[in-house]
């Protein structure tokens, strides 16, 4: 089995990447076009097929559950993990471990300092996933979903340079 983590790097692939959030997240929690523009985003290939996909906010804080112009601020060494997605008949696989131990190592060889990344309250098994590499959570803002309506939860990974 083959793995590869490829950046998307042409406008090209933005209708593939719609495509897929299709595929993974239900209406309310896909993204727009306009969103997968501004984000750094990778696929996660496993022998050529594209089975996950993540995107990230460099030197930015999630704040959007606080800040009244629904804007994440800059936060210089933190890195927003805004999506990771698995398709639903490859998850339970394991490949959820290894898109987040890619996206930790990506992390570190940039020199963030910092993951943030939030999930919805009843995503257990995002909320287990990210525990399961110590991330902590540092808030829960209810209702921050709609549709149906949920809590957001917060989480963060220190990372340690020493």
């Amino acid at each position: 089995m083959r793995t590869e983590f490829r950046k998307v790097k042409t406008a090209d692939e933005i209708g593939s990447l719609v495509a897929f959030d299709r595929k993974v997240f239900s209406a309310v929690d896909r993204f727009s076009a306009e969103y997968w523009r501004r984000v750094q985003s990778y696929w996660m290939l496993i022998d050529d097929v594209k089975i996950g996909c993540c995107a990230f906010e460099k030197h930015v804080d999630f704040q959007q559950d606080q800040r009244a112009d629904g804007m994440n601020p800059r936060l210089v060494g933190s890195l927003y993990i805004a999506t990771t997605g698995i398709l639903p008949r490859f998850q339970g696989c394991g490949f959820g471990r290894m898109l987040k131990c890619w996206q930790i190592a990506y992390a570190w060889q940039n020199k963030f300092n910092r993951i943030v990344t939030n999930t919805r309250k009843r995503n257990k098994p995002m909320i287990h996933l990210n525990r399961r590499f110590d991330f902590e959570v540092i808030r829960v803002t209810p209702n921050y979903y709609s549709q149906p309506a949920d809590s957001t939860v917060v989480m963060e990974l220190r990372i340690n340079r020493r």
